[in-house]
């Protein structure tokens, strides 16, 4: 029987840990945070050194009581939860909630679950590390403190419901701030010069390092170089070389997984932690890029196995942040020599990156000869510059290349090879295009480089960039959408075989994937905030706030005197703003109704951002609009305010019944018969004719039908039908599951309500399980 009770935070885990240790030894999961606080205003005695009141949840209570019973039983627990901060405070609240005997009591911590590691972990253990507790502590008393005060406010003077946070509410405020960037930003436009050469039969490029102002500049020097000769004015070659990536940490992990795999922050995750908990890769919440000892020989043993010795540089990887722990490791595989592992194809996508980059950073250099040659033009000062880059020792590009942001590609990917080239070789053009180009501005964030920038800041730890951007996604204070792209005019002028041809073109610009936007919401509530508590939303405050955590886990401050010195000052502000702040709408007004007279304003209102015209107080009432996808409050113009009142609209009639277009809160539809119809994205609103309208219906009672595969006289709402999954039964609210040994086109009515009533009754064997989730 066993003697020993080792406790950890994930089935998952325990099951994979269970194979490591003998029959001595049961390993059960607490499923996460077995307790949390209260959720009532008494939750932290602010007047008594900040004391917490905590609460089993009902879904905890029976683990509980099974984990108690056990550890009563047993001759020592293990508290082996993960080994940051938010792990050892689970660690505490086990040892506390379950009032277990200090003396009996063990803690051990491993950054991998390997065999080897989770022995050594038992052959060293150690006790409660309180300074992590207390750190972890300062974060969430903090962090309640923050939100339940600053909520209500929020729900008095902007909108009911609403939130605030000392870490989303940062995030939001870098995104809004990006978005009004992008709208103040005057685009320049210059011209860049392109030509096409001929050496020997064999064509390249090269540009001009200057870009023209204006097309009269341009088409002056098009019209020069038409009667110019071109000779190779110099040729230099150098060696080149360079480095790979530091292994990964939580933030570059989340950054590369989403440009090369295009997962979210929150999937990667929880990819990783399934990696993890299943042994195959070490911890994932890190801000180390440090390898152990160990995994740099293993590096080095695969490297010089799988590639030759010529590919192994031993690298030692130092860590920039000052609150890194260089003890942890960076992600790595726990073995190298497994280059793939078996499971969900997310989980061997995640696995196969984590491996590369790890590998790589214990590669050689990449060698190049850089070849840039100098061409000169007899009538012109300028000169144009090839340039040719070729691989003469790839090193660690044999397996990986680090993508970059906004633009994937990277000089080693656009390599190009010159021509044998020589000084005072005359060259041939073929074509020069002098081409219109437009300045840019900063990039909106996708949730990678919100990652990033929150990085840079110094504002958030590993553990919490994940629930951070989900978090700001979830209240509706930003959303993360595609964006349809506009068309805009260029000029061009090309010269070909002595001929100048100007062109005026067209080109797709300002097309968005995965971007993050602010609602107006959101732009209404980091406004309010900015003004009333502009300490909270500052990024060196809540910098310093993360470095001070940092010294409370290391022992050099008291966390309760730290929590002291943040909250007098911000309950002050707190009482002030809940007496003082007007109440905040984002209302702006636009200008005046033409036909009416009467005044055009957008605000914010209960049901989202909407436009009026009239005044509230006027004998007549306001007539409302709300706003379209993409529009808003601070940026909607009066002639698209005005556009808006153009809907809904007739569009003709079909079966004695009118067609209504309009615009609801999934977007534009045909209102035909009380049913509605979306409208494809490719269908302007203010443009769809009569027959247009009539072919969407059609199209969808098309698609209706077939769908259908039977109804019933009993009950016609009761229907069978085709889904993504195959046939099923929509019973009311239900939607129910066919038995396989059931044919669909066979089941009668009563065969429908045997199986409503089944589901209906069966108990739930299944247990709730919650995940540990990260604050």
């Amino acid at each position: 029987m066993a003697k020993n009770l080792l406790i950890v935070e994930s089935p998952a885990k325990a099951k994979t840990i269970e194979k490591y240790l003998g029959e001595d030894f049961l390993v059960k999961s607490s499923f996460g945070h077995i307790r949390d606080l209260v959720k009532t205003d008494d939750a932290i005695d602010v007047n008594n050194g900040f004391v917490q009141k905590y609460e089993v949840p009902a879904d905890k209570i029976a683990v509980v009581k099974e984990l108690k019973q056990l550890a009563k039983k047993m001759d020592t627990v293990w508290l082996a939860s993960d080994e940051d901060r938010e792990g050892e405070a689970i660690a505490w609240h086990l040892f506390d909630t379950l009032e277990l005997d200090d003396a009996k009591t063990k803690r051990i911590v491993f950054h991998e679950i390997t065999k080897n590691a989770i022995q050594n972990a038992v052959k060293n253990p150690r006790t409660i590390d309180y300074n992590l507790v207390y750190a972890q502590q300062a974060r969430r008393v903090l962090d309640r403190l923050v939100g339940f005060e600053l909520s209500p406010i929020l729900w008095r003077k902007v909108r009911p419901s609403l939130s605030a946070g000392r870490v989303q509410s940062v995030a939001v405020r870098l995104i809004v701030e990006r978005e009004r960037e992008i709208n103040r930003f005057d685009t320049d436009t210059f011209y860049k010069v392109v030509a096409l050469f001929k050496s020997d039969k064999q064509s390249f490029k090269a540009e001009l390092s200057e870009k023209f102002t204006t097309i009269e500049q341009a088409q002056k020097f098009v019209e020069d170089c038409s009667q110019a000769h071109y000779t190779i004015e110099s040729v230099e070659t150098k060696p080149a070389k360079r480095s790979p990536s530091a292994p990964f940490t939580t933030s570059t992990l989340q950054q590369e997984a989403s440009r090369k795999l295009g997962f979210s922050v929150s999937r990667t995750m929880t990819v990783a932690q399934r990696l993890y908990e299943s042994g195959k890769i070490t911890y994932m919440r890190t801000d180390s890029v440090n390898l152990s000892d160990f995994a740099l020989q293993e590096a080095e043993k695969e490297i010089k196995s799988a590639y030759g010795d010529r590919y192994h540089r031993l690298k030692k990887y130092q860590t920039k942040s000052s609150g890194a722990q260089e003890a942890h490791e960076a992600i790595r595989p726990t073995d190298f020599s497994m280059h793939i592992v078996e499971g969900e194809p997310a989980e061997k996508r995640l696995y196969e990156l984590i491996w590369k980059r790890a590998i790589a950073s214990q590669m050689s250099e990449a060698e190049f000869e850089k070849t840039t040659a100098k061409i000169h033009i007899s009538t012109r000062k300028e000169q144009l510059i090839a340039t040719g880059e070729v691989i003469v020792f790839d090193g660690f590009l044999k397996v990986y290349l680090e993508s970059k942001d906004e633009d994937s590609a990277t000089d080693a990917e656009n390599n190009t090879l010159l021509p044998p080239l020589k000084q005072g070789q005359i060259v041939s053009l073929t074509q020069l295009d002098a081409t219109q180009r437009f300045s840019r501005p900063a990039a909106r964030y996708t949730e990678a480089s919100l990652v990033k920038k929150l990085e840079e800041l110094g504002i958030g730890r590993p553990s919490t960039y994940a629930p951070t951007i989900s978090t700001v996604q979830n209240r509706g204070y930003v959303i993360k959408e595609d964006r349809e792209g506009k068309t805009r005019e260029y000029n061009t002028i090309t010269l070909k075989d002595g001929i100048i041809n100007k062109d005026l073109k067209t080109e797709i610009v300002n097309a968005e994937k995965s971007k993050l936007f602010p609602t107006d919401i959101g732009a209404v509530v980091n406004d309010f905030l900015v003004q009333y508590f502009h300490g909270v939303v500052d990024f060196h405050f809540t910098a310093k706030v993360e470095k001070e955590f940092d010294e409370i886990a290391q022992g050099m401050k008291e966390w309760t005197t730290m929590i002291d010195n943040f909250y007098k000052p911000f309950h002050q502000d707190v009482q002030k703003t809940i007496d003082s702040a007007e109440r905040a709408n984002g209302e702006r007004v636009l200008g005046t109704d033409p036909k009416t007279d009467k005044k055009i304003s957008v605000r914010i209102g209960k049901y989202g951002p909407f436009v009026q015209i009239g005044d509230s107080e006027g004998e007549e009432k306001p007539v409302y609009a709300s706003l379209r996808k993409g529009q808003m409050i601070e940026n909607i113009t009066l002639e698209e305010a005005l556009d808006l009142f153009k809907l809904p609209r007739m569009a003709g009639v079909y079966q004695d019944k009118d067609l209504v277009i309009g615009i609801g809160r999934f977007g534009p539809y045909v209102k035909h018969n009380n049913s509605f119809y979306s409208l494809p994205k490719e269908v302007d609103p203010m443009l769809i004719d009569e027959g247009q309208a009539i072919q969407i219906i059609l199209d969808k009672q098309q698609k209706d039908a077939e769908r259908l595969i039977k109804t019933f006289d009993e009950n016609p709402e009761v229907k069978i039908l085709n889904g993504r999954w195959g046939p099923y039964i929509a019973f009311g609210k239900q939607n129910l599951k066919i038995p396989k040994d059931m044919i669909p086109d066979n089941l009668t009515y009563q065969d429908c309500v045997n199986l409503s009533n089944a589901t209906t009754t069966m108990p739930n064997k299944s247990k709730k399980r919650t995940n540990k989730s990260k604050k």
